[in-house]
């Protein structure tokens, strides 16, 4: 009976060790900062493109190496640092979202995939297209 509890309870402790050394490591991993994850443009023409470049910091320990970005459709196209950010240095993803073929209030994604602790980090852009009335677009093509 003594066996079986001494074996229950190192059990416990070597669970508890392991948790441990993750949260460790966790604490040394690279980690993200942005001045602001969702940027609004507002109220644009359909047909035009909006360019924005989201700022952010490594607040971690060693260095940040984002390894893929993604829009959530072609619309949404991410730029990227394909080199690693160093602790404490800044950097940005430039996103250009194209408005063709859209209408009303949008909300696309960015998600950026790395080695850090909060991957993958999501980011938004997002605003109304407003479409044209036909008697504009008629005057347009004058």
């Amino acid at each position: 009976m003594m066996r079986i509890f001494l074996l229950t309870v190192l059990g416990i402790f070597a669970a508890g060790m392991v948790h441990a050394q993750g949260e460790a490591s966790d604490a040394n991993k690279p980690a993200f900062k942005f001045d602001n994850d969702v940027y609004n443009f507002g109220t644009i023409k359909q047909g035009e493109k909006v360019e924005h470049e989201f700022v952010f910091t490594n607040t971690g320990n060693e260095p940040l190496v984002i390894t893929r970005a993604t829009g959530s459709c072609g619309c949404t196209v991410p730029v990227w640092p394909k080199e690693p950010i160093r602790k404490g240095e800044s950097a940005k993803i430039k996103v250009t979202f194209n408005s063709a073929g859209k209408q009303g209030m949008q909300d696309k994604t960015i998600t950026i995939n790395s080695n850090a602790a909060d991957n993958p980090k999501v980011l938004h852009i997002k605003g109304n297209i407003e479409v044209p009335s036909p008697t504009q677009q008629a005057d347009s093509d004058k």
